[in-house]
């Protein structure tokens, strides 16, 4: 499987976001409108805007981006290692032209894919919708309009595994246990990421679990090609 892709050229990625405020209240008029507008369509009849004004963060509209991180696997003589760097912060504008950056310095080089699970439905539109709103252009990898479907170096785990069953949706979670990879979700899980940011001020938490989620998702990959896992031992985490 994906015998065409080589390992060292994949970039895998995992975003994690949050509500832009910590309270529907705290956002403007027209956004306390257009999120009662928006929300109307998945509220239960007993649930108001503020009552699920968590999940705001799902939509690039009412959300923000507060951690990036990205993972490389090099291969050395059979042996393969991961090294991770994040782009993490309370200034979601600088940390996109950062994690921009870095995603142009590595396609000049060479050819890249980007991975993430679930990506094409949300972290690669939910990354290009955030930097239009920054006023950041797009990096190639993510300017995909007008592209032929075989001119865009984006891979999706979860789209992977459907084998074109586009009814299918299986979690990451599902996923690592089935294939016997430590799962990332151990400690805190994508619905906890909102109340750890705007309640704990945790960010160093969601990072690691933004890393994790990294990890989870190459070892996933590999698994799909048929080999080993990388030992523990083998992860490395960039300087910050």
């Amino acid at each position: 499987m994906l015998d065409f892709i080589k390992i060292p050229d994949i970039l895998f990625l995992d975003i994690e976001t949050v509500p832009q405020h910590p309270a529907f209240k705290n956002q403007s008029e027209i956004m306390q409108e257009l999120w009662e507008k928006k929300s109307s369509f998945f509220r239960k009849e007993d649930e108001s805007a503020s009552d699920v004004y968590q999940r705001a963060g799902i939509y690039a509209e009412f959300g923000k981006i507060i951690c990036v991180s990205v993972g490389i696997i090099t291969e050395k003589e059979n042996n393969r290692k991961i090294r991770l760097k994040s782009f993490w912060g309370d200034d979601e504008k600088k940390l996109l032209e950062e994690f921009k950056t870095l995603l142009e310095n590595y396609n000049s080089k060479k050819n890249i894919n980007l991975c993430a699970h679930n990506g094409k439905e949300f972290d690669f539109p939910y990354l290009a919708r955030r930097m239009l709103i920054n006023g950041i252009t797009l990096p190639g990898l993510l300017d995909i309009a007008g592209k032929k479907p075989w001119e865009i170096n984006l891979l999706d785990t979860m789209e992977l595994w459907k084998f074109g069953d586009y009814k299918h949706y299986t979690s990451l979670k599902l996923l690592t246990s089935v294939f016997g990879i430590p799962s990332p979700k151990d400690e805190i899980d994508g619905s906890m990421v909102s109340e750890i940011y705007w309640g704990k001020k945790d960010l160093n938490a969601i990072v690691t679990y933004c890393q994790k989620d990294v990890v989870a998702i190459a070892q996933l990959l590999l698994r799909y090609k048929g080999l080993d896992l990388i030992a523990p031992e083998n992860i490395e985490i960039a300087d910050q």
